[in-house]
């Protein structure tokens, strides 16, 4: 990145009822230069933001149109039915569509539940959000079949929620769109997915571990080369064979000795060649 080009960051889309906190907290733990700014947004206009370049991903609801947009189912949502806590639902622990043939079944804007036949009967009119929907519930207008996450979303001490065995399931995916698969969506799959931070498309943007490891490496190669302690062992170590010279004697030699300095650059520092009787 030079440095006219804008930081990092990613945007991630969520619906209601789905919660991102786990997956946000590892992020944050692998890519903590790099901001991820939650957006919410309804579940009907999921799509449009992921198209139009208002997130760069999002957690949805299926379907979502797989012309333009990829997506990974990551879970199935079940199903429940709200009602007052004084319904007759209230007193099983499981129902069936056909148990809430008699009921008001509301059908909100906003409902992701595909059915071929809606149980229950209609109401008059459609309630805009889910929220209306579980207002209407609460004043005994009728009852509301949700993805369970809806209806912990909405909780409220008057109503309950049973869940309804046979009727369509809510699948939340992680989608974004086709052509801007990044390197950072990349990091998001592999974290949805389970994927370790080692794994080779989990492993964070910079490389903390490797750089961490060169001042060390560097540093151990470079403490010898300077100061008094290189030139030591440098000049140390021709004279270990002889041991009269030790592990000091050609430095020690060089500063005590000053009149052998006609023969200091040779090999033979050792004690026997200040012998004068080798010719006579």
């Amino acid at each position: 990145m030079t440095g006219s080009e804008v930081p990092p960051s990613f945007r991630l889309a969520y619906v209601p009822g789905v919660t991102p906190t786990k997956w946000v907290r590892i992020w944050n733990e692998r890519l903590p230069d790099v901001p991820l700014t939650l957006v919410a947004v309804p579940a009907a206009e999921a799509v449009d933001v992921l198209r139009d370049g208002g997130a760069d991903a999002g957690l949805v609801r299926l379907p979502v149109d797989r012309t333009h947009l990829s997506a990974i189912p990551l879970y199935t949502e079940t199903t429940v039915v709200v009602v007052p806590k004084d319904h007759v639902v209230a007193a099983v622990e499981e129902v069936s569509p056909e148990d809430l043939a008699d009921d008001i079944v509301l059908h909100p804007l906003d409902d992701t539940l595909e059915w071929e036949s809606r149980p229950g009967l209609p109401a008059n009119e459609r309630p805009p959000t889910t929220a209306d929907a579980i207002e209407l519930v609460a004043a005994g207008v009728g009852v509301l079949v949700v993805p369970q996450s809806l209806a912990r979303l909405h909780h409220r001490k008057d109503l309950t929620y049973r869940p309804v065995l046979n009727a369509p399931e809510s699948r939340v995916a992680l989608s974004w769109p086709e052509e801007e698969t990044t390197d950072l969506v990349e990091q998001f799959i592999g974290i949805v997915r389970g994927r370790t931070v080692n794994s080779s498309r989990g492993r964070p943007l910079a490389s903390a571990p490797s750089k961490d490891k060169r001042p060390d490496a560097g540093g151990a190669q470079r403490k010898p080369a300077s100061g008094k302690g290189g030139a030591g062992k440098s000049a140390g170590k021709p004279g270990q064979p002889g041991k009269p010279g030790g592990r000091g004697a050609a430095g020690k030699s060089t500063g005590k000795s000053p009149r052998s300095g006609s023969g200091g650059s040779g090999g033979s520092k050792s004690v026997k060649r200040g012998k004068p009787r080798r010719r006579p």
